[in-house]
């Protein structure tokens, strides 16, 4: 991505950026949407499925049923199949996230670079406020994600609980569920900003103070992939508390929701403030390998897009001010 800094000021493309970015997020899907739905089936299942005392080929049984549903008898291939439910909700959401997020922010950066550049040297200094910028851009576009939430809440019902679907365009989903849809959007735009902060902020500092990056987009994979690494790990943890209160409002039932305020409160009396940071480890398991390919993907696609597309004459960018 773009670099504020060092002898090469360009802009990517706007076309680099969304094929880089899809890219990204078409890969991600193919890879790790059958892992999430089995996840997703585990999560919703309400019943044991190893019982004390039973056989172990009863329980095996039983984890072949939840994981594959209806597809449990059939084939190997038809199994592996059934594992990508609600594949246009998921590809809608994964592939317009990616795009929206990984392809935004550089946007935003241009534009902070090219109009506040001399505030952000003046308080944090010149590296220092380059890294902040790539934060407070992360920022700024994680807030406008919840504009998303519909699609990924129609993703996981797809994913657990198809039948609620059935014979539902997405059209008439909107249409039916209206503004439930965006129940707990608050919360969520709140877990963005600090997380996004973090992810772009987290990723900047690694390339600036750990590689000694000038020129982002000439980082290795490797550089992209620790920076990655570091963006994720940092990303998480910090949105770790806010993803905990948004988690349980959309857990609750259509017709008894609960304010985020008062889960808090509750969890403040009932667990203690450890309860904000529950999941965090398993979280940093499952979910960080998926931002980190992504993002690293992502990283190393739009400068190789964006020098195709100029080295084709596709595209014409100039030089940031």
């Amino acid at each position: 991505m773009s670099p504020i800094g060092g002898k090469s000021k360009h802009s990517e493309s706007g076309l680099a950026r969304v094929a880089g970015s899809g890219t990204s997020g078409i890969l991600e899907l193919l890879l790790f949407h059958p892992v999430d739905t089995v996840a997703k089936r585990l999560m919703s299942h309400q019943a044991r499925i190893f019982v004390p005392g039973a056989p172990m080929a009863e329980g095996i049984q039983g984890l072949t049923k939840v994981v594959f549903g209806k597809a449990y008898n059939e084939t190997a291939l038809r199994r592996y199949f059934s594992l990508f439910p609600g594949l246009g909700f998921a590809a809608g959401y994964k592939v317009l996230q990616r795009v929206y997020k990984f392809g935004g922010q550089p946007y935003v950066m241009d534009y902070l670079h090219t109009h506040h550049k001399d505030r952000f040297t003046r308080v944090f200094g010149e590296k220092t406020g380059k890294t902040v910028m790539h934060a407070t851009a992360g920022s700024l576009v994680g807030i406008g994600e919840v504009a998303l939430l519909p699609l990924d809440v129609l993703k996981i019902k797809s994913q657990t609980n198809p039948e609620t679907l059935q014979g539902r365009g997405l059209f008439k989903l909107v249409r039916d569920e209206g503004l439930s849809l965006y129940r707990g959007g608050l919360w969520t735009a709140a877990r963005n900003a600090p997380g996004s902060f973090a992810l772009f902020g987290g990723a900047a500092f690694v390339k600036e103070y750990m590689c000694g990056l000038t020129d982002y987009s000439k980082a290795t994979f490797l550089q992209n992939f620790f920076a990655s690494i570091g963006g994720a790990v940092a990303s998480i943890t910090v949105a770790a508390p806010l993803d905990v209160v948004k988690t349980r409002i959309q857990n609750k039932p259509f017709d008894a929701p609960e304010s985020g305020v008062s889960i808090i409160t509750k969890m403040i009396r009932n667990e203690g403030f450890s309860a904000f940071f529950k999941g965090l480890t398993p979280k940093i398991l499952v979910v960080g390998p998926k931002l980190i390919f992504s993002f690293t993907v992502a990283q190393q696609l739009i400068p190789v897009f964006h020098q195709f597309f100029e080295n084709q004459g596709i595209t014409k960018t100039t030089p940031l001010a």
